[in-house]
């Protein structure tokens, strides 16, 4: 446990050193928020679906969450270049808790910078229907980031060069935002559409904030929890598999 709890910490320096992290963490979903949110509002207005903003400030918020936790994974390979992963796998305690540290550490850091999303997103006017729900939207922004830093620390495990992380992110955390449901909603989609978004993870994390703030959802926040709750635990094991077969 102790070094679970080494391991946390250090993440969530790392992440408090970096101003310029903050920041950057601010900067995409405002202009999302902004951007579509006002720009589309009118469109999405005069459909009859009512405030745009409303409908996307659960989306970004997700999107900010997805990105930072997947793209926590880049810290194992940093990690693996500077010498400081050989220096914590040769300590003898079990790899299963450093993998757990170090996930535990993204999810916090991705949930730090939901919460400041969130409160961006209620500077720009977005309100949610009921503020005793805040605990059950919380508890959705825990499980996003779980379920995201656990398959960024999978890949992270099993690559080899940052390149090739990047690659592999560009062809996969994007598609699972677009195709999420975080800009659109899921009704009368085509076919394909729907199916595609059905077996995608983030569908369940954005559409179970949106139960929490708003009170409707495409499912019910029900299903979206035992879903998010089954990846969750299919991607901790994948991911610690992945981790204990790192090869430094």
């Amino acid at each position: 446990m102790k070094t679970i709890y080494i391991l946390w910490l250090r993440e969530l320096l790392r992440y408090k050193r970096s101003r310029v992290q903050i920041i950057a963490s601010l900067g995409q979903p405002t202009l999302y928020l902004f951007a579509l949110g006002f720009g589309l509002g009118p469109v999405f207005l005069k459909a009859g679906n009512g405030s745009y903003l409303q409908f996307i400030a659960p989306g970004i918020i997700a999107m900010t969450i997805l990105f930072s936790s997947v793209f926590a994974g880049i810290g194992l390979l940093w990690d693996r270049q500077f010498g400081f992963l050989k220096e914590t796998l040769i300590a003898p305690v079990p790899r299963l808790e450093i993998m757990i540290g170090k996930t535990l550490g993204s999810v916090t850091v991705a949930i730090i910078q939901g919460l400041l999303v969130l409160v961006v997103c209620l500077i720009a006017g977005f309100r949610p229907a009921n503020w005793a729900v805040i605990p059950v939207a919380l508890f959705f922004m825990v499980m996003v980031a779980l379920v995201f830093g656990a398959l960024g620390t999978a890949i992270g495990s099993t690559l080899q060069d940052m390149q090739g992380f990047q690659l592999v992110m560009n062809f996969l955390v994007l598609p699972l935002f677009f195709l999420s449901g975080a800009l659109f909603p899921l009704n009368n989609l085509p076919k394909i559409l729907d199916a595609i978004t059905r077996v995608n993870p983030l569908t369940y994390g954005v559409d179970g904030l949106r139960a929490a703030f708003l009170g409707s959802s495409h499912f019910s926040a029900l299903t979206d929890a035992v879903a998010l709750a089954a990846v969750a635990f299919v991607l901790l094991w994948v991911g610690s598999y992945s981790f204990s077969k790192i090869q430094i």
